[in-house]
Protein backbone atom coordinates (compact mmCIF):
# COMPACT_ATOMS: atom_id res chain seq x y z
CA UNK A 1 0.00 0.00 0.00
CA UNK A 2 1.41 3.26 -0.67
CA UNK A 3 2.74 5.38 2.17
CA UNK A 4 1.39 8.91 0.65
CA UNK A 5 -2.22 9.73 2.22
CA UNK A 6 -5.09 11.10 -0.59
CA UNK A 7 -5.87 14.72 -0.69
CA UNK A 8 -7.63 17.78 -2.37
CA UNK A 9 -4.72 18.46 -4.02
CA UNK A 10 -4.65 15.17 -5.49
CA UNK A 11 -7.96 15.79 -6.93
CA UNK A 12 -7.43 19.64 -7.89
CA UNK A 13 -4.03 18.13 -10.05
CA UNK A 14 -5.35 17.90 -13.41
CA UNK A 15 -7.44 21.36 -13.08
CA UNK A 16 -4.76 23.14 -11.95
CA UNK A 17 -1.35 21.28 -13.80
CA UNK A 18 -0.87 21.21 -17.40
CA UNK A 19 1.30 19.95 -19.37
CA UNK A 20 3.01 19.88 -22.57
CA UNK A 21 1.89 15.91 -23.09
CA UNK A 22 -1.60 17.45 -22.62
CA UNK A 23 -1.68 19.55 -25.09
CA UNK A 24 -0.08 16.98 -27.47
CA UNK A 25 -3.31 14.84 -26.51
CA UNK A 26 -5.35 17.50 -27.05
CA UNK A 27 -4.30 18.03 -30.59
CA UNK A 28 -4.29 14.63 -31.58
CA UNK A 29 -7.61 14.18 -30.62
CA UNK A 30 -8.94 17.12 -32.30
CA UNK A 31 -7.22 16.06 -35.55
CA UNK A 32 -9.14 12.53 -35.00
CA UNK A 33 -12.63 14.31 -34.66
CA UNK A 34 -12.06 16.97 -37.20
CA UNK A 35 -10.25 14.44 -40.31
CA UNK A 36 -13.70 13.00 -39.74
CA UNK A 37 -16.08 15.73 -39.67
CA UNK A 38 -14.07 16.56 -43.31
CA UNK A 39 -15.23 13.15 -44.02
CA UNK A 40 -19.10 14.03 -42.72
CA UNK A 41 -18.81 17.09 -44.59
CA UNK A 42 -17.88 15.26 -48.07
CA UNK A 43 -20.97 12.91 -47.65
CA UNK A 44 -23.25 15.38 -46.65
CA UNK A 45 -21.96 16.94 -49.84
CA UNK A 46 -21.80 14.01 -52.08
CA UNK A 47 -24.63 12.01 -50.49
CA UNK A 48 -24.72 8.19 -48.70
CA UNK A 49 -23.52 6.76 -51.74
CA UNK A 50 -19.60 7.44 -50.62
CA UNK A 51 -19.87 5.34 -48.02
CA UNK A 52 -20.17 1.53 -48.07
CA UNK A 53 -23.97 2.11 -47.46
CA UNK A 54 -26.77 1.37 -50.12
CA UNK A 55 -29.48 0.18 -50.60
CA UNK A 56 -30.19 -3.93 -50.84
CA UNK A 57 -29.15 -5.17 -54.23
CA UNK A 58 -26.61 -2.27 -55.33
CA UNK A 59 -23.54 -3.82 -55.65
CA UNK A 60 -23.65 -5.83 -52.92
CA UNK A 61 -24.08 -2.94 -50.34
CA UNK A 62 -26.26 -3.32 -46.90
CA UNK A 63 -28.41 -0.16 -45.64
CA UNK A 64 -26.72 -0.59 -42.14
CA UNK A 65 -22.78 -1.51 -41.79
CA UNK A 66 -20.11 0.32 -39.58
CA UNK A 67 -22.34 3.21 -38.66
CA UNK A 68 -24.97 0.97 -36.85
CA UNK A 69 -22.14 -1.62 -35.34
CA UNK A 70 -20.60 1.45 -33.75
CA UNK A 71 -23.68 2.74 -32.64
CA UNK A 72 -24.85 -0.38 -30.75
CA UNK A 73 -20.93 -0.52 -29.06
CA UNK A 74 -21.08 3.31 -27.72
CA UNK A 75 -24.71 2.46 -26.79
CA UNK A 76 -23.17 -0.52 -24.91
CA UNK A 77 -20.39 1.21 -23.01
CA UNK A 78 -22.41 3.82 -21.81
CA UNK A 79 -25.08 1.62 -20.29
CA UNK A 80 -22.61 -0.32 -18.79
CA UNK A 81 -20.29 2.87 -17.62
CA UNK A 82 -23.56 3.84 -15.60
CA UNK A 83 -24.21 0.46 -14.58
CA UNK A 84 -21.20 0.34 -12.79
CA UNK A 85 -21.21 3.05 -11.13
CA UNK A 86 -24.69 2.67 -9.88
CA UNK A 87 -23.48 -0.63 -8.49
CA UNK A 88 -20.63 1.00 -6.59
CA UNK A 89 -22.83 3.27 -4.73
CA UNK A 90 -26.05 1.03 -4.47
CA UNK A 91 -24.12 -2.17 -3.05
CA UNK A 92 -21.44 -0.15 -1.23
CA UNK A 93 -18.69 -1.44 -3.25
CA UNK A 94 -16.31 1.19 -1.81
CA UNK A 95 -12.98 -0.59 -3.37
CA UNK A 96 -13.75 1.38 -6.47
CA UNK A 97 -15.11 4.47 -5.51
CA UNK A 98 -12.12 6.51 -7.30
CA UNK A 99 -13.66 4.92 -10.50
CA UNK A 100 -17.43 5.80 -10.59
CA UNK A 101 -17.39 9.45 -11.53
CA UNK A 102 -14.66 8.32 -14.71
CA UNK A 103 -17.55 5.41 -15.21
CA UNK A 104 -20.32 8.04 -15.15
CA UNK A 105 -18.49 10.48 -17.17
CA UNK A 106 -17.53 7.62 -19.87
CA UNK A 107 -21.24 7.35 -20.02
CA UNK A 108 -22.26 10.87 -21.07
CA UNK A 109 -18.92 10.63 -23.45
CA UNK A 110 -20.32 7.43 -25.15
CA UNK A 111 -23.95 8.42 -25.24
CA UNK A 112 -22.67 11.60 -27.24
CA UNK A 113 -21.11 9.94 -29.75
CA UNK A 114 -24.01 7.23 -29.87
CA UNK A 115 -25.98 10.09 -30.44
CA UNK A 116 -23.89 11.28 -33.19
CA UNK A 117 -23.96 8.54 -34.81
CA UNK A 118 -27.50 8.53 -35.45
CA UNK A 119 -27.50 12.36 -36.96
CA UNK A 120 -24.48 10.94 -39.28
CA UNK A 121 -26.51 7.71 -40.61
CA UNK A 122 -29.30 9.57 -41.30
CA UNK A 123 -27.68 11.44 -44.18
CA UNK A 124 -29.50 14.37 -43.63
CA UNK A 125 -29.52 16.41 -40.64
CA UNK A 126 -32.94 17.66 -40.79
CA UNK A 127 -34.08 14.64 -40.92
CA UNK A 128 -33.64 14.68 -37.07
CA UNK A 129 -36.44 17.47 -36.99
CA UNK A 130 -38.67 16.70 -40.00
CA UNK A 131 -38.79 13.19 -39.14
CA UNK A 132 -38.45 12.28 -35.66
CA UNK A 133 -39.49 15.15 -33.83
CA UNK A 134 -41.45 16.70 -35.63
CA UNK A 135 -43.97 13.70 -36.18
CA UNK A 136 -42.78 11.96 -33.12
CA UNK A 137 -46.49 10.82 -32.26
CA UNK A 138 -46.93 8.70 -35.39
CA UNK A 139 -43.24 7.72 -35.52
CA UNK A 140 -42.77 6.58 -31.94
CA UNK A 141 -45.17 3.36 -32.82
CA UNK A 142 -42.94 2.00 -35.50
CA UNK A 143 -39.46 3.34 -36.10
CA UNK A 144 -36.37 2.07 -34.58
CA UNK A 145 -34.86 4.88 -35.08
CA UNK A 146 -36.98 7.36 -32.75
CA UNK A 147 -37.03 4.77 -30.32
CA UNK A 148 -32.43 4.86 -30.35
CA UNK A 149 -33.31 8.40 -29.97
CA UNK A 150 -35.98 8.27 -26.95
CA UNK A 151 -33.56 5.95 -25.48
CA UNK A 152 -30.13 7.85 -25.77
CA UNK A 153 -31.73 11.02 -24.71
CA UNK A 154 -33.63 9.61 -21.19
CA UNK A 155 -30.31 8.21 -20.21
CA UNK A 156 -28.46 11.09 -21.00
CA UNK A 157 -31.03 13.36 -19.19
CA UNK A 158 -30.98 10.64 -16.18
CA UNK A 159 -26.81 9.99 -16.19
CA UNK A 160 -26.61 13.98 -16.37
CA UNK A 161 -29.36 14.40 -13.80
CA UNK A 162 -26.95 11.63 -11.81
CA UNK A 163 -23.42 13.34 -12.28
CA UNK A 164 -24.68 16.84 -11.48
CA UNK A 165 -25.97 15.96 -8.19
CA UNK A 166 -22.82 14.67 -7.01
CA UNK A 167 -20.56 17.28 -8.58
CA UNK A 168 -22.35 19.83 -6.21
CA UNK A 169 -21.49 18.31 -3.32
CA UNK A 170 -17.61 18.04 -4.15
CA UNK A 171 -17.94 21.74 -6.03
CA UNK A 172 -19.26 23.64 -3.05
CA UNK A 173 -16.38 22.71 -0.71
CA UNK A 174 -13.63 23.03 -3.58
CA UNK A 175 -15.05 26.35 -4.55
CA UNK A 176 -12.47 28.57 -3.33
CA UNK A 177 -9.65 26.69 -5.22
CA UNK A 178 -10.93 26.07 -8.34
CA UNK A 179 -10.50 28.91 -11.14
CA UNK A 180 -12.56 31.31 -11.36
CA UNK A 181 -12.63 31.56 -15.19
CA UNK A 182 -15.03 28.76 -14.85
CA UNK A 183 -17.15 30.78 -12.51
CA UNK A 184 -20.72 30.71 -14.04
CA UNK A 185 -20.32 26.74 -15.03
CA UNK A 186 -19.77 26.22 -11.10
CA UNK A 187 -22.70 29.10 -10.08
CA UNK A 188 -24.62 26.86 -12.46
CA UNK A 189 -24.25 23.60 -11.21
CA UNK A 190 -24.36 24.68 -7.76
CA UNK A 191 -27.65 26.84 -7.95
CA UNK A 192 -29.70 26.96 -4.74
CA UNK A 193 -27.01 24.76 -2.93
CA UNK A 194 -27.05 24.67 0.56
CA UNK A 195 -25.63 21.75 3.04
CA UNK A 196 -28.92 21.13 4.26
CA UNK A 197 -29.61 18.86 1.15
CA UNK A 198 -26.47 17.00 1.57
CA UNK A 199 -28.42 14.11 2.66
CA UNK A 200 -31.21 14.51 0.67
CA UNK A 201 -28.93 14.50 -2.51
CA UNK A 202 -27.18 10.99 -0.98
CA UNK A 203 -31.08 9.42 -1.28
CA UNK A 204 -31.90 10.77 -4.90
CA UNK A 205 -28.78 9.39 -5.69
CA UNK A 206 -29.03 6.48 -4.28
CA UNK A 207 -32.97 6.08 -5.59
CA UNK A 208 -31.69 7.23 -9.28
CA UNK A 209 -28.54 4.24 -9.14
CA UNK A 210 -31.39 1.61 -8.30
CA UNK A 211 -33.21 2.82 -11.15
CA UNK A 212 -30.91 2.19 -13.63
CA UNK A 213 -29.93 -1.33 -12.21
CA UNK A 214 -33.42 -1.97 -12.70
CA UNK A 215 -33.92 -0.35 -16.15
CA UNK A 216 -30.64 -1.63 -17.90
CA UNK A 217 -31.80 -5.36 -18.33
CA UNK A 218 -35.60 -3.81 -18.69
CA UNK A 219 -35.45 -0.91 -20.99
CA UNK A 220 -31.90 -0.04 -21.92
CA UNK A 221 -28.86 -2.19 -23.67
CA UNK A 222 -30.89 -5.44 -22.39
CA UNK A 223 -34.12 -3.95 -23.70
CA UNK A 224 -34.75 -1.54 -25.66
CA UNK A 225 -31.78 -1.64 -28.18
CA UNK A 226 -31.75 -5.44 -28.26
CA UNK A 227 -35.27 -5.66 -29.09
CA UNK A 228 -34.95 -3.22 -32.65
CA UNK A 229 -33.23 -7.05 -33.54
CA UNK A 230 -34.76 -9.45 -31.66
CA UNK A 231 -38.32 -9.14 -32.64
CA UNK A 232 -37.38 -9.24 -36.61
CA UNK A 233 -38.15 -13.08 -37.43
CA UNK A 234 -37.08 -12.36 -40.98
CA UNK A 235 -33.96 -11.72 -39.75
CA UNK A 236 -32.40 -15.07 -38.33
CA UNK A 237 -29.25 -13.46 -36.75
CA UNK A 238 -30.64 -10.97 -35.42
CA UNK A 239 -34.09 -12.96 -34.26
CA UNK A 240 -34.27 -14.25 -30.57
CA UNK A 241 -34.47 -13.67 -26.62
CA UNK A 242 -30.36 -14.41 -26.53
CA UNK A 243 -30.18 -10.70 -27.88
CA UNK A 244 -31.15 -9.19 -24.77
CA UNK A 245 -28.66 -11.21 -22.25
CA UNK A 246 -25.91 -11.08 -25.01
CA UNK A 247 -26.28 -7.49 -25.84
CA UNK A 248 -25.84 -6.59 -21.77
CA UNK A 249 -22.45 -8.84 -21.42
CA UNK A 250 -21.30 -6.72 -23.96
CA UNK A 251 -22.17 -3.74 -22.53
CA UNK A 252 -20.56 -4.30 -19.29
CA UNK A 253 -17.13 -5.63 -21.19
CA UNK A 254 -16.76 -2.99 -22.83
CA UNK A 255 -17.38 -0.28 -20.10
CA UNK A 256 -15.19 -1.88 -18.07
CA UNK A 257 -12.39 -2.34 -20.40
CA UNK A 258 -12.90 1.74 -20.87
CA UNK A 259 -12.61 2.50 -17.42
CA UNK A 260 -9.60 0.06 -16.81
CA UNK A 261 -8.00 2.42 -19.96
CA UNK A 262 -8.93 5.54 -18.75
CA UNK A 263 -8.35 4.73 -14.89
CA UNK A 264 -4.89 3.87 -15.83
CA UNK A 265 -4.25 7.51 -18.01
CA UNK A 266 -5.58 9.14 -15.27
CA UNK A 267 -3.34 7.24 -12.98
CA UNK A 268 -0.59 7.87 -14.85
CA UNK A 269 -0.86 11.62 -15.71
CA UNK A 270 -1.71 12.57 -12.32
CA UNK A 271 0.16 10.19 -9.87
CA UNK A 272 -2.64 9.18 -8.78
CA UNK A 273 -0.96 5.62 -7.75
CA UNK A 274 -1.89 5.89 -4.17
CA UNK A 275 -5.58 6.52 -5.15
CA UNK A 276 -6.49 4.55 -7.83
CA UNK A 277 -4.19 1.25 -6.84
CA UNK A 278 -3.81 -1.56 -8.38
CA UNK A 279 -6.40 -3.63 -6.38
CA UNK A 280 -9.01 -1.51 -8.33
CA UNK A 281 -7.46 -2.91 -11.56
CA UNK A 282 -7.21 -6.57 -9.88
CA UNK A 283 -10.84 -5.97 -9.68
CA UNK A 284 -11.93 -4.58 -12.53
CA UNK A 285 -10.44 -7.46 -14.24
CA UNK A 286 -11.86 -10.21 -12.34
CA UNK A 287 -15.40 -8.38 -13.11
CA UNK A 288 -13.96 -8.05 -16.85
CA UNK A 289 -13.15 -11.83 -16.65
CA UNK A 290 -16.94 -12.60 -15.57
CA UNK A 291 -18.48 -10.91 -18.10
CA UNK A 292 -16.15 -12.17 -20.83
CA UNK A 293 -17.15 -15.48 -19.74
CA UNK A 294 -20.81 -14.55 -20.08
CA UNK A 295 -20.22 -13.17 -23.46
CA UNK A 296 -18.84 -16.42 -24.80
CA UNK A 297 -21.02 -18.85 -23.07
CA UNK A 298 -24.15 -17.09 -24.90
CA UNK A 299 -22.18 -17.01 -27.66
CA UNK A 300 -21.54 -20.66 -27.83
CA UNK A 301 -25.61 -20.79 -27.25
CA UNK A 302 -26.09 -19.02 -30.57
CA UNK A 303 -23.71 -20.99 -32.19
CA UNK A 304 -24.61 -24.34 -30.73
CA UNK A 305 -28.51 -23.30 -32.23
CA UNK A 306 -27.37 -21.95 -35.60
CA UNK A 307 -25.19 -25.43 -36.62
CA UNK A 308 -27.23 -28.28 -34.80
CA UNK A 309 -29.39 -29.13 -37.61
CA UNK A 310 -30.92 -25.99 -37.94
CA UNK A 311 -33.37 -24.36 -39.97
CA UNK A 312 -32.13 -23.67 -43.56
CA UNK A 313 -32.30 -19.83 -43.28
CA UNK A 314 -30.12 -20.15 -39.80
CA UNK A 315 -27.57 -22.55 -40.94
CA UNK A 316 -27.17 -20.31 -44.24
CA UNK A 317 -26.14 -17.25 -41.96
CA UNK A 318 -24.01 -19.26 -39.13
CA UNK A 319 -22.48 -20.72 -41.59
CA UNK A 320 -20.95 -17.50 -43.25
CA UNK A 321 -20.76 -16.02 -39.42
CA UNK A 322 -18.18 -19.05 -38.50
CA UNK A 323 -16.59 -19.07 -41.48
CA UNK A 324 -15.65 -15.00 -41.18
CA UNK A 325 -12.01 -13.81 -39.93
CA UNK A 326 -13.48 -11.00 -38.11
CA UNK A 327 -15.94 -13.52 -36.09
CA UNK A 328 -12.83 -15.29 -35.64
CA UNK A 329 -10.64 -12.69 -34.31
CA UNK A 330 -13.15 -11.28 -31.86
CA UNK A 331 -13.62 -14.70 -30.19
CA UNK A 332 -10.38 -15.06 -30.37
CA UNK A 333 -9.54 -11.92 -28.76
CA UNK A 334 -12.20 -12.00 -25.90
CA UNK A 335 -11.10 -16.15 -25.32
CA UNK A 336 -7.43 -14.60 -24.95
CA UNK A 337 -8.29 -12.06 -22.46
CA UNK A 338 -10.12 -14.51 -20.42
CA UNK A 339 -7.73 -17.25 -20.20
CA UNK A 340 -4.80 -14.57 -18.88
CA UNK A 341 -7.42 -13.43 -16.21
CA UNK A 342 -7.80 -16.87 -15.22
CA UNK A 343 -3.99 -17.47 -15.00
CA UNK A 344 -3.20 -14.42 -13.19
CA UNK A 345 -5.88 -15.68 -10.70
CA UNK A 346 -4.38 -18.44 -10.56
CA UNK A 347 -0.77 -16.91 -10.54
CA UNK A 348 -1.24 -13.17 -9.21
CA UNK A 349 2.62 -12.08 -10.01
CA UNK A 350 1.37 -12.38 -14.10
CA UNK A 351 -0.54 -8.72 -13.09
CA UNK A 352 0.65 -5.46 -14.34
CA UNK A 353 -1.24 -2.49 -15.18
CA UNK A 354 0.38 -2.83 -18.82
CA UNK A 355 -1.39 -6.26 -19.44
CA UNK A 356 -4.97 -4.79 -17.61
CA UNK A 357 -4.93 -2.01 -20.46
CA UNK A 358 -3.93 -4.58 -23.10
CA UNK A 359 -6.82 -6.83 -21.84
CA UNK A 360 -9.22 -3.68 -22.42
CA UNK A 361 -8.52 -2.70 -25.76
CA UNK A 362 -8.28 -6.08 -26.25
CA UNK A 363 -11.79 -6.61 -25.21
CA UNK A 364 -13.06 -3.12 -26.91
CA UNK A 365 -11.79 -4.34 -30.26
CA UNK A 366 -13.30 -7.73 -30.19
CA UNK A 367 -16.64 -6.19 -28.99
CA UNK A 368 -16.77 -3.39 -32.01
CA UNK A 369 -15.60 -6.23 -34.39
CA UNK A 370 -18.60 -8.13 -33.07
CA UNK A 371 -21.01 -5.76 -33.02
CA UNK A 372 -20.56 -4.67 -36.80
CA UNK A 373 -20.32 -8.41 -37.77
CA UNK A 374 -23.69 -8.98 -36.18
CA UNK A 375 -25.58 -5.76 -38.02
CA UNK A 376 -24.01 -6.69 -41.45
CA UNK A 377 -24.38 -10.05 -41.23
CA UNK A 378 -28.03 -10.09 -39.99
CA UNK A 379 -28.53 -7.84 -43.12
CA UNK A 380 -26.83 -10.27 -45.64
CA UNK A 381 -29.14 -13.11 -44.70
CA UNK A 382 -32.43 -12.50 -44.02
CA UNK A 383 -34.94 -15.49 -44.60
CA UNK A 384 -35.91 -14.67 -48.23
CA UNK A 385 -32.43 -13.44 -49.90
CA UNK A 386 -34.37 -11.76 -52.64
CA UNK A 387 -30.58 -10.37 -53.60
CA UNK A 388 -28.39 -13.32 -53.00
CA UNK A 389 -27.50 -13.23 -56.43
CA UNK A 390 -26.57 -9.79 -56.55
CA UNK A 391 -22.73 -9.11 -57.14
CA UNK A 392 -20.37 -7.36 -54.70
CA UNK A 393 -19.65 -7.40 -50.87
CA UNK A 394 -19.64 -4.58 -48.34
CA UNK A 395 -16.36 -3.15 -46.82
CA UNK A 396 -16.57 -0.29 -44.23
CA UNK A 397 -15.36 3.00 -46.80
CA UNK A 398 -12.74 5.17 -45.36
CA UNK A 399 -15.37 8.03 -43.97
CA UNK A 400 -17.12 4.95 -42.29
CA UNK A 401 -13.61 3.86 -40.47
CA UNK A 402 -12.94 7.19 -39.68
CA UNK A 403 -15.66 7.92 -38.02
CA UNK A 404 -14.68 5.22 -35.29
CA UNK A 405 -11.60 6.87 -34.85
CA UNK A 406 -13.12 10.26 -35.14
CA UNK A 407 -15.39 9.30 -32.31
CA UNK A 408 -13.06 7.89 -30.35
CA UNK A 409 -11.27 11.15 -30.60
CA UNK A 410 -14.26 13.28 -29.51
CA UNK A 411 -14.78 11.17 -26.13
CA UNK A 412 -11.40 11.68 -25.64
CA UNK A 413 -11.38 15.42 -26.13
CA UNK A 414 -14.41 15.41 -24.11
CA UNK A 415 -12.33 14.28 -21.15
CA UNK A 416 -9.40 16.38 -21.49
CA UNK A 417 -11.56 18.91 -21.86
CA UNK A 418 -13.86 17.90 -18.32
CA UNK A 419 -11.01 17.11 -16.76
CA UNK A 420 -9.73 21.06 -16.69
CA UNK A 421 -13.02 22.08 -15.35
CA UNK A 422 -14.51 19.56 -12.88
CA UNK A 423 -13.30 17.03 -10.59
CA UNK A 424 -12.80 13.80 -12.35
CA UNK A 425 -12.54 12.24 -8.80
CA UNK A 426 -15.08 12.66 -6.63
CA UNK A 427 -14.42 13.77 -2.93
CA UNK A 428 -16.66 11.43 -0.88
CA UNK A 429 -13.78 8.79 -2.64
CA UNK A 430 -10.58 10.88 -1.10
CA UNK A 431 -12.44 11.46 2.12
CA UNK A 432 -13.10 7.80 2.12
CA UNK A 433 -9.85 6.88 1.45
CA UNK A 434 -8.41 9.07 3.83
CA UNK A 435 -10.59 7.28 6.22
CA UNK A 436 -8.88 3.94 5.43
CA UNK A 437 -5.06 5.52 5.15
CA UNK A 438 -5.43 7.04 8.42
CA UNK A 439 -6.78 3.88 10.11
CA UNK A 440 -3.63 1.88 8.24
CA UNK A 441 -1.13 3.84 9.77
CA UNK A 442 -2.99 3.99 13.53
CA UNK A 443 -3.05 -0.08 13.05
CA UNK A 444 0.65 -0.32 12.15
CA UNK A 445 1.69 1.66 14.93
CA UNK A 446 -0.09 -0.08 16.92
CA UNK A 447 1.19 -3.04 15.98
CA UNK A 448 4.70 -1.84 16.45
CA UNK A 449 4.37 -0.65 19.72
CA UNK A 450 3.28 -4.11 20.57
CA UNK A 451 5.61 -5.79 19.22
CA UNK A 452 8.14 -3.45 21.19
CA UNK A 453 6.32 -3.80 24.21
CA UNK A 454 6.71 -7.59 24.15
CA UNK A 455 10.27 -7.35 23.46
Amino acid sequence: MSTKSPSKADLLRPIRETSTAYYVLVAVAALAFGLFLLGWAYQLAEGMVVTGLGDWGTGGGVTWGVYIGAFIWWVGIAHGGIILSAAVRLLGMERYMPVARLAELLTIGALSAAGFYIVVHLGRPDRMVTSVIGHYHITVHASPLVWDVTVITAYFVLTATYLGLTLRYDISRLRDDLPDRYGPIYALLTIGYSEREDAVIQRMVWWIALAIIIMAPLLLHGGVIPWLFAVIPSMPRWFGAVQGPQFLTIALTSAISGVIILSAAFRRAYDWDHIITDDVFRGLLLWLGFFSLLFLWLQLQQVTTGSFAPPIDLSVVWSATLGDPIYIVAMLLVGLVLAFIFAQTLRPSLFSRGRAIVCGVAVLTATLLEKVLFVVEGMYHPSFEIYAATPGHYFPSLIEIASVIGTIGMVSLFFLLVAKVVPVLELHAIEHLQVDHQEDRTSDHTSRQSASEDE
